[in-house]
């Protein structure tokens, strides 16, 4: 017996920030959500839903999630890419949220059921001075938290990436016309970075998990270099250090440093990251789940990783919905290669259209028992907050130049 798809909308929606939403409808009635926000391009991935995926979609049936993956990646000439992946990555959740549902099952039991009980997660700590950075952290463990990704202002520059002076959380998507312009000086970052997350370390002593991210901002002998300042600090990784497109870049900065290393959440494919798992440049995949295609292919990386004792590590900035974390912690339940779970959090808005189901206790993520993914859509919520034209921003150096953002 057959569950056929007889309907799917795009919702567009700005509760807070903007958002891409998925709604799969079957004949008998059962609606699955996905999510496929690329932030700064929502109205790209939307269109390419609407107008090229949702009428193939309709007919066929929704309990063939492996069978709709293949023929929505290998059966286009025009593979890969984040906007055609976060696509594949919103009908996958949403099949699998319908599958759920069919079943009165989570997506965790359906993946073969739990391999732990709770998800370690990280948040983030940010201060412009490293006093306000101290008192960040401070605020994040007084709410259980047991790891922290620590970032600071540099001194001499006016904006630096994971940090917004004078408030408290970071959003980095603008509502704008244009993107903001932002500046970046390497030799500042390296010579401020270290002395800031040693203090940090000294405030928290050694039992609570520090992370740091780079941003994709050094060469691959900077990088080398902050990797083997960092050490004594025992990181529990150092972040998009430099970018992938070079990834025999990752041999060298290996050979300088023991501090582990984690990349990957611009990655879309398990294609992208073969070369890093299987010739172990590094320890944590942070291939995101929805911009990697969903739930059937994220869990192919992971299993590739575990091969080689990588560690998954999902993206989870707030620009992602609630849907993709949902979908995260499903996978984390079930995956034997999870390692760790990025979790920002969301404006109090954003909870006006996502319920989500699972919770973070002491540190940890819990998978919702809700049928499917576990979280609830208020749709008519969603459309009363309509797109709000917003742009990650660019980067130049001191002397004009565009690098990496």
């Amino acid at each position: 017996m057959t569950n056929l798809i007889s309907k799917v909308d795009v919702i567009v929606t700005s509760p807070a920030r903007n958002y891409v939403l998925l709604k799969i409808t079957t004949e008998d009635g059962v609606v699955g959500w996905g999510d496929a926000t690329v932030n700064g391009r929502e109205l790209a991935v939307a269109s390419y839903l609407r107008d090229h995926l949702a009428p193939i979609l309709v007919g066929r049936d929704a309990d063939r999630i492996e069978d709709t993956w293949q023929y929505l990646y290998r059966g286009v000439y025009w593979r890969r890419g984040p906007i055609n992946m976060a696509a594949i990555g919103a009908i996958d959740l949403a099949l699998w949220d319908i599958k759920g549902k069919s079943l009165n099952q989570p997506v965790y039991q359906l993946l073969g059921g739990k391999v732990r009980d709770r998800v370690l997660a990280y948040t983030h700590a940010t201060g412009w001075e490293t006093s306000e950075l101290l008192e960040s952290v401070d605020e994040v463990l007084g709410r259980g938290l047991r790891a922290v990704r620590a970032q600071s202002g540099v001194p001499g520059l006016s904006t630096v990436y994971g940090v917004t002076r004078g408030i408290k959380r970071y959003e980095p998507a603008k509502r704008d016309l244009r993107p903001l312009e932002e500046e970046w000086d390497s030799s500042a970052y390296l010579r401020h970075a270290p002395k800031a997350l040693a203090e940090v370390r000294a405030h928290i002593g050694d039992e609570v998990e520090l992370l740091h991210d780079a941003h994709h901002r050094l060469t691959p002998i900077q990088a080398a270099r902050l990797g083997k300042e960092l050490e004594p600090l025992h990181l529990f990784w150092l972040e998009d250090l430099t970018p992938t497109e070079n990834q025999e870049a990752f041999d060298l900065i290996r050979e300088h440093t023991t501090t582990p290393l984690a990349v990957g959440e611009v990655h879309n494919t398990i294609w992208d990251c073969k070369d890093l798992i299987i010739n172990q440049r590094i320890d944590y995949v942070r291939t995101c789940v929805m911009h990697a295609g969903g739930i059937s292919h994220v869990r192919k990386i992971f299993d590739l990783a575990d091969l080689y004792q990588v560690k998954g590590a999902p993206h989870g900035p707030s620009d992602v919905s609630p849907l993709t974390m949902a979908a995260s912690v499903q996978l984390g339940m079930a995956s034997p290669a999870f390692g760790m779970q990025e979790y920002m959090g969301y404006p109090e808005q954003v909870g006006t259209v996502f319920s989500p189901g699972y919770r973070l206790v002491d540190g940890y993520l819990t998978a919702s028992d809700a049928p499917g993914l576990g979280v609830e859509i208020d749709e008519d919520a969603a459309r009363e907050q309509p797109y709000d034209q917003a742009y990650l921003p660019v980067a130049r150096t001191l002397d004009g130049a565009i690098t990496n953002w």
